[in-house]
C-alpha cells in the first residue's frame, strides 16, 4: 500500500514556466476559470486526485511513497 505525496514537477523547466503563470495568474491555477479557494495552486482537483501524475497545468506531481508500517 501507498500514498500519494506532492512534489515540485522533476522538469525544472516546466516547473518554471508553470510557476511563472500561476504568479502572474495571483496565485491561481492558469487552467482554471474561475479564481477561487479551489482554485489557488495546488488546487484542489489535483489535492484530491487520488492518482500519480502531473497536475493541469504540469507544475507539481503526484508520486507514491511506500508505507512501511508501524512495527
Amino acid at each position: 500500500m501507498h500514498d500519494l505525496k506532492i512534489i515540485p514537477n522533476p522538469d525544472t523547466t516546466k516547473y518554471a514556466e508553470a510557476s511563472v503563470a500561476v504568479f502572474e495568474n495571483n496565485g491561481f491555477c492558469p487552467c482554471m476559470l474561475d479564481k477561487t479557494d479551489d482554485t489557488k495552486c495546488p488546487c484542489k482537483e489535483f489535492r484530491e486526485q487520488k492518482t500519480e501524475g502531473l497536475c493541469t497545468c504540469g507544475r507539481y506531481m503526484k508520486v507514491g511513497v511506500f508505507d512501511r508500517g508501524e512495527n
